[in-house]
């Protein structure tokens, strides 16, 4: 009996165990969980922010030899006929007539200084002018009467009527009043002469156009005082304008010395400014100064405009791209490739990649230049048309990355 009670105990389930067992499930289960739940959100809250980006279609295009780029170059447009319009003596400002951005014409004028000391001393030459000429007059007279005398006393002195002594203070006479009237008549081309010069610096001060162009610059008030050269203390201004001829405005460029062999005279050139990125302008190597920078170690170049326009100011910047200008027909066949622009393309450890999106990821790409053209560049291999590249290529931009756009 006491065997089977035993085995009967030893069947009966124990209650308490199993609600033991029952509760130490339920923590393991809810630690395990909020285990997840902590690394679910470290990862959200440690993950990167998507990079914003500017994505475009990638379109086949015709590559044209005769439009690749074998250097590209960056300087400024620069006139070749710049002036500052100054007085040729010192003065005090009375009127300026110009205005910032107002054309002027060639010797117009555009300004005028205190000329009240110079009309009255012009006045006074005047004067000593018709006083010399009166004078003249005077002498001419006098020595009209004098070669009368003379000439009568010679007749009579052939008649022994008067003595020789008379005849010769007569020729006296009439020779004094020569040498007298010769100085005379000097005196009139002396006056004469001292109005010129007064004239002339009576027409210094009214200042004028050296050449038609677009006022840039107002540098004097009507008031302020005027030289030449600098007075010190800054009170006294060295020039009235700054004067720009807008015909002449050109490119300088500076270009390494290692590259000058590509660059060549007359060679074409595709011109844009910094302030308008869209618009291609063309242009031709002018000449290429035959010195170096030594501190630089670059050539200046210059580039002339094939067209001019009003949106062409001086001082802006410019980004130029020297053309091979080889034509087709020359032996270099015309190519197909997709048209990027430069910010695209990026040079990493030797090689040229782009970033292809799809699905809001970067997906890094190596690809192959079929030809450098200014701004833009043609993608041979790498990229397939219809594919969305990325633009402008952020620097902290990483394969595997998620973009917005």
């Amino acid at each position: 009996m006491n065997d089977k009670s035993d085995l009967l105990a030893q069947l009966r389930i124990d209650h308490n165990d199993k609600d033991v067992n029952s509760h130490h499930g339920r923590w393991i289960v809810g630690a395990l969980i909020a285990v997840l739940l902590v690394i679910g959100m470290i990862w959200f809250f440690s993950r990167p922010d998507p990079v914003e980006v500017r994505v475009q279609m990638a379109r086949m295009a015709v590559i044209d030899p005769a439009s690749a780029s074998v250097l590209d170059a960056t300087g400024y447009v620069k006139a070749r006929r710049y002036a500052t319009v100054s007085s040729k003596v010192t003065g005090k400002v009375m009127e300026v007539l110009v205005e910032e951005g107002m054309s002027v014409e060639k010797d117009q004028v555009v300004a005028r200084l205190d000329d009240s000391n110079t009309r009255k001393t012009l006045a006074l030459y005047q004067a000593e002018l018709v006083s010399a000429k009166t004078q003249v007059a005077e002498t001419r007279a006098r020595l009209t009467e004098a070669k009368l005398t003379w000439e009568r006393n010679a007749e009579l002195a052939a008649k022994q009527l008067v003595s020789t002594a008379e005849l010769d203070r007569a020729k006296a006479n009439y020779e004094s009043l020569q040498a007298q009237l010769a100085n005379r008549e000097a005196g009139v081309v002396l006056a004469q002469r001292r109005i010129a010069i007064e004239q002339q610096f009576l027409d210094d001060l009214e200042l004028r156009a050296p050449f038609a162009g677009v006022v840039i610059s107002k540098d004097s008030q009507p008031g302020e005082m005027i030289s030449p050269v600098s007075a010190g203390g800054g009170f006294t201004r060295t020039g009235i304008c700054t004067l720009v001829d807008m015909a002449s405005l050109e490119i300088e460029v500076d270009v390494n010395e290692a590259y000058i062999q590509r660059v060549r005279p007359e060679q074409p050139v595709q011109a844009t400014l910094e302030a308008y990125p869209d618009w291609k302008i063309p242009a031709r190597v002018i000449a290429i100064i035959p010195t170096a920078d030594r501190q630089k170690a670059t050539v200046r170049v210059r580039i002339a405009f094939q067209e001019l326009d009003p949106r062409i100011l001086p001082d802006m910047g410019v980004k130029v791209a020297f053309m091979s200008g080889e034509p087709a027909g020359q032996g270099v066949a015309q190519q197909q490739g997709i048209r990027v622009p430069a910010s695209a393309v990026r040079t990493q450890d030797g090689e040229r990649i782009m970033f292809v999106v799809k699905d809001n990821i970067a997906q890094q790409r190596v690809v192959q230049l079929g030809g450098n053209f200014g701004s833009e560049m043609y993608i041979t291999s790498g990229l397939n048309p219809g594919e969305d590249y990325v633009v402008e290529m952020p620097i902290d931009l990483e394969d595997g990355d998620q973009v917005i756009f």
